[in-house]
């Protein structure tokens, strides 16, 4: 699964500390995820998205793979 955390949190100009406080999980959860070691949950990815008040579609991406 790809992920667009690092460019939405670049353009909220916010750090990964101040999303992971938005979302109740640790700095080191966001990087994980933001470095595709990690997959979140459903609830995880829905939250990420609503703090970039985007569908969670524009934030994760499904991959062939997946």
């Amino acid at each position: 699964m790809k992920n667009k955390i690092r460019i939405e949190r670049a353009i909220c100009d916010i750090t990964q500390a101040e999303l992971a406080a938005k979302v109740q999980v640790t700095r080191q959860t966001i990087n994980a995820i933001e470095s595709n070691k990690y997959i979140p949950s459903a609830v995880l990815a829905l939250k990420i998205a609503r703090v970039f008040q985007k569908p969670v579609e524009e934030v994760f991406e499904l991959e062939e793979t997946d």
